[in-house]
């Protein structure tokens, strides 16, 4: 019966860190509500591949011989492989953007290229501090803000440093309330902060352009960068669904079912690559923080591409739009909007938020795109 003990024996103390991670992904879903849909199935995954022998890695066991472990299983044919169920989650998100508040706005487009600024800067920065080429581009990836997306680079560019990418990614997009308000803050004067801008009157769009747009967008960026094209097609494949009109069960299916069960898949299968020997590294601490100078460059960045034009404008832009050219959507776009009613009750920019968030949607696609490109040819 001694040999009931062997897991005890073997329970190291870089695993009882990662169970300390995995209970603190938890208690940010269920307390803090942080990206509950994810934080909760990557905080308790992480307890599972971290238990000493876990039957849901692969193994081979005396008398039993080789088995196969069901998180490990998922991994390898879900991610690895074939990078299916991130691209799959982008149909889900293309069917929730509605783009018409871009279509009236598109120089918001603008403002989604200043604030991805942070994801080449993070690159550099990360190769500067000794991480290879491969690694650089996944981890300057985080500043896409967009959790799927910088999944699929990771795995494409084969980065070993996938879990400690991911969970950071996922870490600061449910912390955007709290980094965006502090840059915010530290960038902008209270003057410029309400500044108010004019309101944008509603019209409807023809639903030849909502069609044909999602088709164009995808023709574009697969031109400019093809090594997107699965990315960006699977997210406006997904909004096609959505602005076809003849598929309006199918759009609600990928807006609720699809990417429920993708997201809350996503987030275990995660987990694989958060084992401790993996994780528990200083390797891991610096992407921790490459990761926050991302989120916090990416918001810097369109905050004062903002203040440069209004150098130039006789209508003022209010600045903090430009932080909404991040892709945390629509959360940042939220953010925005409720400093703006706190400096000004009578400030509505919701809209204007909202338009340059979804135009970061495509940015970080296109951007994350253009990474693949690039690095993959400096490889080859």
């Amino acid at each position: 019966m001694d040999f009931l003990l062997d897991g005890i024996r073997a329970f190291t103390w870089q695993q009882a860190v990662m169970f300390a991670v995995g209970f603190t992904l938890i208690w940010l879903a269920i307390k803090k509500q942080c990206e509950p849909m994810l934080l909760l199935p990557m905080g308790f995954g992480a307890i599972l591949v971290n238990i000493p022998f876990s039957g849901a890695l692969n193994q081979v066991l005396p008398g039993v011989g080789e088995t196969q472990g069901a998180i490990q299983w998922l991994f390898e044919v879900g991610i690895e492989s074939s990078e299916i169920l991130p691209l799959l989650l982008f149909i889900g998100i293309g069917a929730m953007i509605d783009f018409s508040p871009l279509f009236q706005r598109p120089i918001y487009f603008v403002f989604a290229a200043a604030a991805h600024f942070g994801i080449f800067a993070t690159i550099v920065l990360a190769c500067v501090l000794g991480f290879d080429l491969r690694d650089a581009a996944a981890i300057g990836i985080i500043g896409a803000a967009d959790g799927p997306t910088t999944i699929l680079v990771a795995q494409v560019l084969q980065s070993k440093y996938m879990g400690a990418i991911a969970v950071t990614a996922y870490s600061y997009m449910a912390l955007v309330p709290i980094i965006q308000p502090a840059v915010i803050y530290l960038l902008t004067s209270r003057d410029e902060r309400r500044i108010r801008m004019e309101p944008t009157k509603d019209s409807d769009i023809p639903r030849t352009v909502r069609i044909l747009f999602p088709i164009a967008v995808t023709i574009v960026v697969g031109l400019i960068s093809p090594a997107a094209v699965s990315l960006i097609g699977f997210l406006m494949f997904g909004n096609l669904i959505r602005e076809c009109g003849v598929l309006e069960s199918l759009s609600r299916t990928a807006q609720n079912e699809l990417t429920n069960l993708i997201t809350l898949l996503l987030g275990i299968i995660i987990a694989f690559t958060m084992k401790a020997d993996q994780f528990v590294t200083r390797d891991t601490i610096m992407i921790l923080g490459l990761g926050l100078f991302a989120f916090i460059c990416d918001t810097a960045a369109g905050l004062l591409f903002a203040k440069f034009l209004n150098l130039f404008l006789r209508k003022k832009i209010n600045p903090m739009i430009g932080a909404t050219g991040i892709s945390a959507f629509p959360m940042s776009a939220r953010v925005i909007h409720k400093l703006a009613m706190k400096e000004d009750p009578g400030n509505i920019l919701i809209m204007q938020a909202v338009s340059a968030n979804v135009a970061g949607q495509i940015a970080s696609v296109a951007a994350s795109g253009l990474v693949l490109s690039l690095v993959l040819k400096y490889l080859q």
